[in-house]
């Protein structure tokens, strides 16, 4: 079928405006790769160029030499392990509770969820202080992950999809003598891996970029995770200076392993997708 030239512009319309947005959202990160890799006086003389005149790798030897980054990072991948398992896990079993089990409280239940989703999370930090620090867990590992360990939103992103699946298969397994949590557990959990990748995701993404958290949280340096650490980098701690190579570089290593993780899990979220999409 041939195109006319009104349809041939449109799709290049189309297309230019798509590349220019790329652009746009992409150059940030050009810059970052290029300058983590620049000396001092390239990246001061020419911030914005995408190429290191001269290449250099100082940056990233002051990093591993000059900060505690192998400390952050081990904390980071720490605390997001323990944060992303307990959210996967206690929000899909809160969410399968608010869609199948009937309880009184169920709806107020779940309407507080919904309210708690609404409350931004600035309101919460002096309360979220004093309970840490009344309870003795302030400056402690368990005070970076247990006050997170659930979220409502995970909680109200697994109820919608459970709701979706069809109770018939529930009664299926309850027939042949299945408990509630073992037809959880082996038969609607595994129907759901869309929304455990989706919320896999999610929640490695929020902990591994946790910061504000993690002010009223800890305070011992050797309690810093990724974004306290850079942030302590950004306010200058190392000296005077840009110092741009170094905090970009490190910026850039605490940028890996979250687009690492999003791209895996995405390609089996999509599938997975696809396989809901055939079956439905």
């Amino acid at each position: 079928m041939n195109r006319g030239p009104r349809t041939l512009a449109s799709t290049f319309a189309g297309y230019f405006v798509l590349v220019f947005f790329a652009l746009v959202f992409l150059y940030p990160f050009v810059i970052q790769i290029a300058t983590s890799f620049k000396t001092e006086p390239d990246a001061a003389a020419h911030p914005l160029s995408p190429v290191p005149d001269p290449v250099s790798l100082a940056g990233y030897e002051r990093v591993f030499a000059g900060t505690d980054l192998p400390l952050w990072l081990g904390n980071s991948v720490l605390v997001t392990l323990a944060v992303t398992a307990g959210r996967v896990l206690l929000d899909s079993m809160a969410g399968y509770a608010l869609a199948r089990l009937r309880f009184g409280g169920r709806r107020a239940l779940f309407s507080a969820i919904v309210a708690i989703m609404a409350v931004p999370g600035v309101v919460l930090f002096i309360p979220k202080f004093l309970v840490l620090n009344q309870l003795g867990m302030y400056d402690s590992y368990t005070a970076l992950i247990l006050p997170v360990i659930a979220d409502a939103a995970g909680v109200f992103i697994m109820k919608q999809f459970f709701e979706s699946i069809p109770p018939t298969v529930e009664e299926a397994a309850r027939v042949d003598g299945a408990g509630v949590f073992r037809t959880f557990w082996s038969v609607v959990l595994p129907m759901a891996r869309p929304a455990l990748i989706t919320l896999t995701i999610i929640s490695f993404q929020g902990s591994w970029n946790e910061f504000p958290h993690t002010l009223v949280a800890v305070q011992s340096p050797e309690l810093f995770t990724l974004p306290r650490g850079l942030a302590d980098l950004v306010s200058g701690s190392l000296g005077k200076g840009t110092q741009y190579p170094l905090k970009l570089g490190a910026a850039l290593l605490a940028t890996i392993p979250v687009a690492v993780v999003f791209v895996v899990f995405q390609r089996f979220f999509v599938r997975g997708a696809n396989e809901g999409v055939e079956k439905g």
